[in-house]
């Protein structure tokens, strides 16, 4: 179904920004970086330093009370955030802001609870109209999500699911079968085993994983600077990388400084998805 017959919908954007950076040679780079952190202006405000550096696509985090997936330094960022009083509104007005702003592909990843909670046909009709691009749902089971697939398909918003290095083969292809925009492997560097290991092990996952489906497989695995980006671009679609943004901005002095720490890092590993090439 093309994009084109959607209203508002920006799922298209961010399959041609994923076609763009693959006709160039290279790897997409995809930044994540939580709403209200460390206030809502000043996540806007890192969201845009991370476009100016050079990411490609960006993921608004919807900070949650309980991130189980995530580590400690997205933990922390998000406890600032809700302290802070970071609503749902909150979250489409960044994506908002952010496209705006840049015309760029935004997502929002986020655990299920708070959209059932707010209401799938809100929470799809608001996220477009804010001109968002999607979601990533890393605990929504496919078997579960027709509902929301079916309010998604309707704004034109795509729907990212999560594999990760256990998922069988049979699994893989159900999972891809039901996701729009690109799929997000998951895995880790440098925490089971070697980092060598670790690279071959999600290298494997993308092998398999686009055995099943055409759509982009984007790597999200701990990549916190240029060579490692240069590592994964070398067998995915895409680099996700969050938690080092995150940590730049906790690490820094001020908030301003927070923000040229955003725009730095995501020009040094914009250079590394472009480094294969070299």
């Amino acid at each position: 179904m093309s994009g084109a017959a959607f209203i508002g919908g920006k799922r298209q954007l961010l399959s041609d920004t994923l076609a763009a950076a693959k006709a160039e040679g290279r790897a997409a780079l995809i930044a994540y970086l939580p709403a209200g952190f460390p206030t809502v202006d000043g996540g806007i405000e890192a969201i845009k330093a991370a476009f100016d550096g050079g990411a490609d696509v960006v993921e608004v985090g919807l900070p949650h009370s309980d991130p189980v997936l995530d580590g400690p330094v997205i933990q922390t960022a998000d406890d600032i955030a809700l302290r802070g009083g970071v609503k749902i509104a909150d979250v489409m007005r960044t994506v908002r802001e952010a496209y705006e702003a840049t015309g760029k592909p935004v997502l929002v990843m986020t655990y299920w609870n708070p959209i059932d909670r707010y209401g799938i046909e809100r929470f799809t009709a608001e996220l477009a109209e804010a001109g968002g691009a999607g979601c990533i749902l890393p605990d929504l089971p496919v078997q579960e999500s027709a509902t929301w697939r079916e309010h998604a398909e309707k704004h034109g918003l795509a729907t990212v699911f999560v594999v990760a290095p256990s998922s069988k083969d049979e699994r893989l292809a159900k999972i891809t079968a039901a996701g729009s925009g690109f799929v997000y492997a998951a895995s880790l560097m440098g925490v089971t085993g070697t980092r060598e290991s670790v690279g071959a092990q999600a290298q494997d996952l993308v092998r398999r994983t686009r055995a099943t489906t055409d759509l982009p497989v984007c790597v999200g695995l701990g990549v916190s600077n240029a060579e490692q980006a240069t590592e994964v671009a070398g067998f995915a679609d895409g680099v996700i990388v969050g938690s080092a943004f995150v940590k730049r901005m906790l690490d820094a002095e001020d908030d301003a400084a927070g923000v040229e720490a955003v725009r730095a890092l995501a020009s040094a590993l914009a250079e590394g998805v472009r480094r294969r090439n070299a």
